[in-house]
C-alpha cells in the first residue's frame, strides 16, 4: 500500500501496531500570536498516525478531501504545535482502511469553513479513534461563527469551493503525490484572505488524496 513518507509504528511479535496519535495545530494567520492568548485564533489541524499526518481540505469534485503530508509541513499553513491526544493499537494498513472508508463522509465539496472545516475532520477521527475530541480552543471560532452566521459575510458561509488544474488520488497502488493550486482574486485583499481560509493546502508543498471506499 502505498504512502508518500514511510511509517514509523512498533509492532510487536504478535503482530500488534501500537501508534500515538497527536494533533498538529497550525496557524492560518500571523495575527494568531496576538489573538491566541484570548482563546480565539483561526487554526488549521490534521492527525499524525504512523508517521504521516492527515487532514481535510476543500476541492471541487464530490469525492475524497482527505489527504496526507509529511507530518508538522502542511503546505500553505504555519506549524504552531503538537498535542499528544493517546495512543491506538491499530496496524498502518488497518487505519489506512478506517481513513478510506472515512473519506466518503469528506469529500472535497462539502468543506465548509463553518459547519464542516478540517477540525472538525480531526475531531471526528479523534473521537472514532480514541473516544475523546479535540481541544475546543482548536475550533472555537467556527463554533462562535455558528452561533453567529447572520452577521458573518455571505463569503464566509458558502462551501468551500476551488477550482484546481486537476485532481488524483491516492490508491493503494501507490499514485504519485500531487501539487494544488488554488488560484484567487489577487485584486481583493478581503477576498485573498477569504481564499486562503477556505482552500486546501497551497502548491508549496506537496499532498495525496486518500482514495475513499466505494458504497
Amino acid at each position: 500500500m502505498g504512502t508518500l513518507f514511510s511509517s514509523s509504528a512498533s509492532g510487536g511479535s504478535d503482530g500488534n501496531f501500537t501508534s500515538q496519535v497527536f494533533l498538529n495545530v497550525y496557524d492560518l494567520t500571523p495575527l494568531n500570536s496576538y489573538t491566541y492568548w484570548f482563546g480565539l485564533g483561526i487554526f488549521h489541524s490534521g492527525i499524525e498516525v504512523h508517521g504521516l499526518e492527515y487532514g481535510y481540505g476543500a476541492h471541487d469534485f464530490p469525492t475524497s478531501g482527505v489527504f496526507e503530508v509529511e507530518p508538522k509541513h502542511c503546505p500553505g499553513f504555519i506549524y504552531r504545535c503538537s498535542i499528544s491526544l493517546g495512543n491506538i493499537d491499530m496496524s498502518p494498513d488497518e487505519f489506512r482502511a478506517f481513513l478510506e472508508n472515512l473519506a466518503s463522509e469528506y469529500h472535497g465539496d462539502t468543506y465548509h469553513l463553518i459547519s464542516k472545516n478540517c477540525n472538525h475532520f480531526t475531531d471526528d477521527v479523534c473521537s472514532r479513534l480514541i473516544g475523546r475530541g479535540i481541544p475546543g480552543w482548536v475550533n472555537r471560532l467556527a463554533r462562535l461563527g455558528a452561533l453567529c452566521s447572520c452577521l458573518l459575510p455571505e463569503s464566509l458561509q458558502q462551501s468551500a469551493v476551488k477550482q484546481m488544474p486537476e485532481y488524483h488520488m491516492c490508491s493503494e497502488e501507490g499514485s504519485e503525490p500531487i501539487s494544488i493550486t488554488t488560484p484567487h482574486d489577487p485584486t481583493e485583499s478581503e477576498d485573498a484572505d477569504h481564499e486562503k481560509l477556505l482552500s486546501s493546502p497551497s502548491s508549496c508543498g506537496e499532498v495525496a488524496f486518500i482514495k475513499e471506499v466505494q458504497r
